[in-house]
């Protein structure tokens, strides 16, 4: 029993920050992305009898223990779905930097929902894969959709009404999304910890909680009448404002590098030049960078002339999972 499935990133337009479950990951409120076309992660999945435990080997290298674990407690999920208990080998490879604010857990963890579920014979709704790809990581659930994808952070407690929909897919509304990269190495304090941490110390985060939805609401018209304007002034005073969380958190802690904030100023200097640009960076250093596709080319030059700016990688909205019939590994 074996199949591979390939899922991309997805960059979050409205934030998702904070949990209300965090052994269901329920999130405390809803989100809103687009699936970016450059970056995805292939996963291979075989279970088999003959296996006497769970194994992966993510980018060629054996994992450590405790992403055996994580990997483990989240096929125990899919093994219960199938009604099984047989044990699988996971191969994947990220075609993304891991764990650098580049979502590189919203397509590994979408990735092999969709290809351990295809391989146990799982006849999954976009909609239930959806919500078996959130008790991996929470953005996975909306790399199953392409395009504009918003996460229902729902109200039940078992988490059966929280999971994603496609907006608006990938051939809709061409947005440019510049990925700027000024740091590849993994960050000091990974997402989930970040996320207790600000939900359980912050004062901040009831001014997050009180304004997101109307961000949410504004934002979903922004894509209804692909007004990118309005599109980009939510996302980045979005982003800003989920960042501000972290700063009140005990103790303070900050995704932002240096050369972050060069990339954030040049997109503020540029605007007041009359080219459209604008931010929104998740829970890492690296930026991505919202323009319409006519300015991409002018605004990628002056990003990559930054002397702390590494690489600039130019995303459009991409599709959901696809499945494939050979291993590209």
């Amino acid at each position: 029993m074996e199949a591979i499935a390939r899922a991309h990133t997805n960059i979050a337009l409205i934030k998702y920050w904070g949990k209300r479950n965090s052994q269901l990951f329920l999130p405390t409120n809803s989100s809103l992305s687009i699936t970016l076309d450059h970056f995805y992660t292939e996963t291979k999945v075989q279970f088999s009898d003959q296996f006497e435990k769970d194994s992966l080997l993510l980018d060629g290298n054996q994992a450590a223990d405790k992403e055996i674990v994580k990997i483990t407690a989240f096929l125990n999920h899919v093994r219960n779905l199938a009604g099984t208990k047989t044990f699988a080998k996971v191969t994947s490879v990220n075609h993304v930097p891991t764990a650098a604010g580049f979502a590189s857990s919203a397509s590994g963890y979408a990735a092999l929902a969709a290809a351990a579920s295809k391989a146990l014979q799982l006849d999954l709704t976009g909609t239930e894969l959806s919500a078996l790809a959130r008790q991996g990581s929470g953005s996975a659930s909306r790399s199953i959709f392409g395009g504009f994808v918003e996460w229902q952070k729902g109200d039940n407690t078992d988490g059966t009404d929280s999971f994603a929909t496609q907006v608006l897919d990938e051939q809709a509304w061409n947005v440019s999304v510049l990925s700027v990269v000024v740091e590849a190495g993994p960050k000091s304090v990974s997402s989930r910890d970040g996320m207790q941490r600000t939900v359980e110390t912050s004062p901040f985060y009831e001014g997050w909680l009180a304004t997101v939805e109307e961000d949410l609401k504004l934002m979903k018209e922004a894509i209804n009448d692909r007004d990118f304007t309005q599109l980009g002034e939510i996302a980045e005073a979005n982003a800003l404002k989920m960042h501000a969380t972290t700063l009140g958190a005990k103790p303070p802690f900050l995704y932002w590098q240096s050369a972050t904030l060069d990339v954030m100023q040049k997109v503020m200097e540029l605007r007041q030049q009359g080219l459209e640009a604008y931010f929104t960076i998740d829970a890492g250093p690296n930026v991505k960078v919202l323009c319409e596709p006519e300015n991409e080319q002018m605004i990628k030059e002056k990003l990559a002339a930054l002397s702390s700016v590494r690489d600039v990688i130019v995303c459009h909205p991409g599709p959901g999972i696809q499945y494939l019939s050979d291993w590209n590994g």
